[in-house]
């Protein structure tokens, strides 16, 4: 039997997060049984990107690894303008080192390539010059792609949700393997046809 731990997603929730990069991913999970709960730097409210107001479930300080299946990472402007939000990056190796993977978008990718969790791991973002001038030393795994998975890591860039969220689902299990790749027919490409093989199933 599943334990209620593993069928639990955390999304890092904290002011300006782009909203948009992870409704797929959260959405969908949702519809397939998973619960998904928001982590902020405190209880306190955030405000995304979008203007909506967030309550977080819990602080970061309250996360464990051991609770959950995934830590999902959203870009937000913090990531390019200080320090703010590498407690995340440090929580995001704690899940790494746990074997919990951790799935980064956008801005959040820069945040990693920060804490050295990109060095060793082959990887994508917006481009590869943004994550250039962070300084990391991943530079040679880094890869032109919708997006990508490394053993426990996703990665992908602001204009990729859907990519962002078959990655998602390939690690999890979400969907096997024909039904994946019709709902990424479906939300990528608008094919119509994608929709009786969802059905089917």
């Amino acid at each position: 039997m599943t334990s209620s731990s593993t069928r639990t997603v955390h999304l890092a929730v904290y002011d300006t997060f782009a909203d948009w990069e992870t409704g797929h991913t959260t959405a969908h999970l949702a519809r397939n049984g998973y619960t998904v709960r928001t982590v902020g730097p405190s209880r306190e409210p955030v405000t995304t990107m979008g203007g909506l107001r967030v309550q977080p479930d819990l602080a970061l300080d309250e996360l464990r690894a051991q609770d959950s299946a995934l830590l999902i990472l959203t870009g937000a402007d913090e990531w390019d303008t200080g320090d703010g939000l590498a407690p995340f990056a440090r929580a995001a190796r704690g899940f790494l080192d746990a074997g919990v993977p951790v799935a980064a978008i956008c801005g959040a990718t820069a945040g990693l390539a920060r804490e050295g969790l990109l060095d060793g791991r082959t990887h994508t973002s917006a481009v590869s010059f943004y994550l250039a001038a962070t300084g990391y030393a991943g530079g040679s795994r880094y890869v032109d792609a919708d997006a990508v998975t490394d053993g426990g890591l996703i990665t992908a860039g602001p204009t990729e949700p859907v990519a962002f969220a078959r990655e998602v689902f390939a690690l999890l299990g979400v969907y096997g393997p024909e039904k994946l790749d019709a709902w990424y027919r479906l939300f990528h490409d608008s094919d119509a046809s994608a929709y009786e093989v969802l059905e089917g199933e």
